[in-house]
């Protein structure tokens, strides 16, 4: 293959945008990660999105978001290049390179394999540092990908030549206009979830920091099942930072987490009646709270001990903000850790009302639970809270 990277250096099919100066400095003093390299990843992957998401949205009129949540990108730029974005019912992954040598278009093989990272669009960037600029330089999509792409067993990539690609990011816009019901995506072959232990032991061997690239240290289907839970992505790339797991115990004791607080958690003071029914004597205990969006209503989501820390038994409060309600429908929803469900861990507003809740009683030995609520929150993404 000839390189022809002379001949697209001054491509007017391509869109050249400006990063923000501001954001060079900015973008690099963020979350911590393993290694050198994955920190320049993560700051390519940064300067990327904050060149083009103001683009998006000036142009197209496009309210774009990462995917999953912000709070939740370093878990994936730890492991893998890419950034998801999702505006509508479109979703589109970025892949910054700040390569010189265009002649191929390498997608890791997570972006088209895992069914829930798939996007319709798969966006080519190219990233200068120096001059303070990003160059989109071709796109193409998941169908494309899966069926045309060379496979690179050893990156664990898909490739594409460049010539396949279409160079002038305005043709999707207009695509998407001429051809709304254009398949843009192929099947995916759904990922068989770990069960628990192996799931443990393997974010204990691959959470070791000396591990360089854990991606291409187990089988894909096994990698995969671990990264597309988001709460076991997010426990291996703290592992890898030295940081402890999400324990509601000890932030209730010791403040809660500089990593859950990105997440939106923080300690708030409630009030409950104690001692026997009828009793009027309050005590303040102590909550762990985050706000929710639920269909675009602000809810806050409550875990707190029924009695003390020390009783085991725990309580989920879904509650609307003062002077609303939630609305009829809506399921808070408890699971193991592996995804689960267990007696008596649902339930629905039958009638509008404040809030609803859950009570889980857990034994002696420590349990993670993940916490699911219908309709799916703005942004949302599984966490596992441990007890």
């Amino acid at each position: 293959m000839t390189s022809n990277s002379s001949l697209t250096l001054n491509n007017p099919t391509h869109l050249w945008l400006e990063i923000p100066e501001v954001e060079l400095e900015r973008s690099w003093q963020q979350q911590p990660f393993s290694t050198p390299n994955r920190s320049w990843v993560a700051y390519l992957n940064r300067l990327t999105l904050t060149a083009f998401l103001p683009w998006l949205s000036e142009e197209h009129g496009a309210n774009a978001k990462p995917y999953p949540k912000g709070a939740a990108l370093p878990s994936i730029w730890e492991f893998v290049n890419g950034t998801a974005i999702s505006f509508g019912n479109t979703k589109m992954v970025l892949i910054p390179t700040e390569a010189l040598d265009i002649d191929e278009f390498r997608v890791p093989q997570e972006w088209i394999d895992i069914p829930n990272w798939v996007a319709d669009y798969y966006v080519a960037v190219q990233v200068n540092v120096e001059e303070g600029c990003i160059r989109i330089w071709g796109y193409t999509t998941h169908a494309q990908l899966k069926n045309q792409a060379t496979y690179d067993a050893f990156d664990k990539a898909y490739c594409l030549d460049s010539e396949e690609l279409i160079s002038n990011l305005s043709i999707l816009w207009l695509s998407r206009q001429l051809c709304p019901d254009v398949i843009t995506r192929a099947e995916v072959a759904p990922i068989q979830e770990l069960p628990l232990l192996q799931a443990q032991n393997l974010i204990q061997r691959l959470g070791n920091p000396n591990v360089i690239m854990p991606r291409t240290q187990i089988p894909f289907t096994t990698w995969g099942a671990l990264l597309q839970h988001g709460g076991w992505r997010q426990r291996l790339y703290e592992q890898r930072q030295g940081q402890q797991q999400w324990s509601v115990s000890e932030w209730l004791q010791n403040g809660v987490s500089d990593f859950a607080q990105r997440f939106g958690w923080a300690t708030i003071d409630t009030q409950a009646f104690a001692g026997a029914r009828g009793s009027n004597v309050a005590e303040t205990l102590p909550t762990i709270a985050r706000r929710l969006t639920i269909n675009s209503q602000q809810c806050e989501l409550r875990v707190l001990p029924q009695s003390n820390i020390n009783s085991r038994i725990w309580r989920f409060e879904l509650r609307a903000l003062p002077g609303e309600l939630l609305a009829t429908g809506v399921k808070l929803r408890l699971l193991t850790e592996d995804l689960q469900p267990f007696e008596g861990n649902e339930v629905e507003v039958r009638s509008s009302r404040e809030s609803i809740y859950l009570e889980v009683a857990l034994g002696e030995a420590p349990e993670g639970l993940v916490w699911v609520i219908e309709p799916t929150p703005d942004n949302f993404e599984l966490e596992i809270l441990y007890f």
